[in-house]
């Protein structure tokens, strides 16, 4: 089967990130599944951004929700301590990341997991939904983000079409455990590698696709610079494709391919080769 190409953040040099002006573009572009990042906010409504906290790389304060809102501005606060009003001021189309060529997008907000499932459900694409938490995070606000997100996609029907990531691996676990019918992507990068590790639920870190096995993953999704033709092969080996992130050259997309990856994560789907 061809390498699938998955658009990362929707198509994260063209356009701006996690919004739907981005994921209406890599739709135009034939990408294979858009990835996008989700967290909860104050009033427990499932939204997309990439960080924990409102980054002022790619986010910009437009007016208080509320003329004396004590929590304004709102960038640089977490997600998590905003409500989807304080969240929906913040404008996510005018500042292109420092090291991307964005077409800004004037007005575009942070949207709700529910919107981009209402944009996507119709096109032939999978979800690649990542889980924003980290090892300090108590397990009952993982299940949280992770029961709120599953109630948005399973009331879209969107169950059999969706992938769940996660870097911190308790997320993996307890969907397993709780919400077995999802496909199940186990990311790692050198960070999540180092020793004395707490990102991989328990696991060391010497073989990370064997760990991935054990906590019942269903893909493994490594960092592009630990990807390797013999990595590659262990994971096929144990029934996990591979999804490498993030490549955005036809060069690198030539060289994964040829390595037998399954699908390339890239911030650039209109330089498939």
């Amino acid at each position: 089967m061809p390498t699938e190409i998955h658009g990362h953040r929707g198509a994260r040099g063209l356009r701006p990130e996690n919004t739907l002006p981005g994921f209406a573009h890599a739709l135009d572009l034939g990408v294979d599944a858009i990835e996008l990042d989700v967290g909860l906010s104050a009033d427990g409504v499932v939204v997309l951004n990439h960080d924990q906290t409102l980054s002022p790389a790619n986010l910009t304060d437009t007016a208080p929700v509320r003329p004396d809102d004590p929590a304004y501005p709102y960038v640089g606060k977490r997600i998590r301590d905003l409500t989807l009003a304080q969240l929906r001021t913040v404008d996510a189309g005018v500042r292109p990341h420092e090291r991307f060529t964005q077409t800004p997008v004037p007005g575009a907000r942070i949207p709700t997991l529910t919107e981009a499932c209402e944009l996507l459900a119709p096109a032939d694409v999978t979800l690649s939904v990542e889980l924003k938490t980290d090892p300090t995070w108590p397990l009952t606000e993982i299940d949280d983000l992770l029961t709120a997100t599953v109630d948005v996609l399973k009331s879209a029907d969107l169950t059999e079409r969706t992938r769940l990531l996660a870097f911190d691996w308790r997320v993996l676990t307890t969907a397993r455990d709780n919400h077995p019918e999802f496909g199940r992507v186990a990311l790692y990068e050198r960070k999540t590698l180092a020793a004395g590790t707490k990102w991989l639920a328990g696991h060391p870190p010497d073989d990370p696709v064997s760990a991935a096995a054990t906590i019942g993953a269903t893909a493994v999704s490594p960092e592009h610079v630990l990807t390797t033709p013999a990595l590659v092969d262990q994971a096929h080996a144990a029934g996990l494709p591979v999804i490498v992130w993030t490549v955005n050259t036809p060069e690198d997309m030539i060289r994964f391919t040829k390595y037998g990856v399954d699908a390339i994560v890239t911030d650039y789907p209109d330089r498939r080769p």
